[in-house]
């Protein structure tokens, strides 16, 4: 009770202790996880999961409602395996946020469920385009021609190396030189694996084009649950078009995106036993990849809707 009293003291719930009004650089997000496992070591924990190419410290933040239960069943999120996609981490740190400092309001979310996020799978990549190259897309790690860099979401070892991959070294979308030849994605693999059986829904933040996707991104076949995987996508677009008039277009990545072989939302599915993988294309904004600092606040709020209700609908159905 204590812990509470004093939170409640120090911030409103409404601000919090993200800031939303700046993009915050990698070092902060990490800052941020250790504030909350501070101020509620009985909820909140957080672990380095592993180290990127460039040994920064990948934290990965578990909440959960502070009964002490074990082996609850697992909601698992990641965000900003493209390095440009600023407000995919962003909108992680929101969830973060709402499951933490707005614990009353979102209590049912947790009371079966654990919450496992990795705000960012590649903060090499993050911090190059903050330093460097605000457009850069890729991990860091050279790979050779002077190149640098696989696409972490084409390197997952499921039907890696297909359609929609490269494997030209230099390209955007290179594969990798081999499936998980990153440390990132490795670590992102190891994460599902570790709570396999438990892991029911596993949700990945991009940006942009809003849409809700779901496998399979090797063909325009569709999995055999795929109304399962329609209707937990499609209360989320439901959700958002209520609140804030958003359409989200929904589908599989293939039939309504493009082909994209060796993501981690099919490994998820496929390979980890996810029953629930679904990839978040978050709004536009700027000219597509750079939101204004105005627009942070705005766009997760909405992305948060639309997470609440694939959470309640993946509860619900698991």
């Amino acid at each position: 009770a204590q812990e509470t009293v004093q939170n409640l003291r120090m911030r409103t719930p409404s601000e919090g202790r993200i800031s939303f009004s700046k993009f915050n650089r990698f070092d902060e997000i990490n800052a941020y996880l250790d504030e909350f496992a501070a101020a509620y070591p009985s909820r909140v924990f957080v672990k380095t999961v592993g180290k990127s190419y460039e040994k920064r410290d990948m934290k990965a933040i578990t909440i959960t409602n502070g009964d002490g239960k074990a082996n609850k069943k697992v909601i698992f999120m990641d965000a900003g395996i493209h390095a440009r996609e600023w407000i995919a981490p962003a909108g992680a740190l929101y969830v973060i946020h709402q499951l933490v400092e707005n614990f009353s309001e979102n209590a049912h979310l947790l009371k079966d469920y654990d919450w496992v996020i990795l705000p960012v799978v590649n903060p090499d990549g993050y911090e190059h385009t903050h330093t460097k190259a605000r457009m850069w897309r890729k991990t860091r790690k050279p790979v050779k021609n002077n190149c640098f860099g696989t696409d972490g979401n084409r390197n997952f070892d499921f039907h890696w190396g297909e359609t929609g991959a490269s494997s030209k070294d230099c390209a955007d979308t290179f594969m990798g030189q081999t499936a998980f030849s990153e440390p990132e994605t490795q670590i992102v693999r190891d994460m599902m694996h570790s709570l396999s059986g438990r892991g029911k829904f596993y949700l990945t933040l991009h940006s942009y084009g809003s849409y809700l996707l779901y496998p399979w991104g090797w063909t325009s076949a569709l999995p055999e649950t795929v109304d399962d995987l329609d209707e937990v996508a499609q209360a989320g677009a439901d959700a958002i078009k209520q609140s804030t008039g958003g359409q989200y277009t929904v589908g599989s990545s293939t039939n309504v995106l493009y082909a994209a072989a060796g993501g981690s939302d099919d490994y998820a599915f496929a390979k980890a036993n996810f029953p629930i993988a679904i990839t978040m294309e978050l709004p536009a904004g700027g000219s597509g990849f750079d939101p204004s600092p105005a627009q942070i606040k705005p766009f997760v709020a909405e992305t948060w809707t639309g997470i609440r209700a694939m959470a309640e609908k993946v509860i619900a159905k698991y």
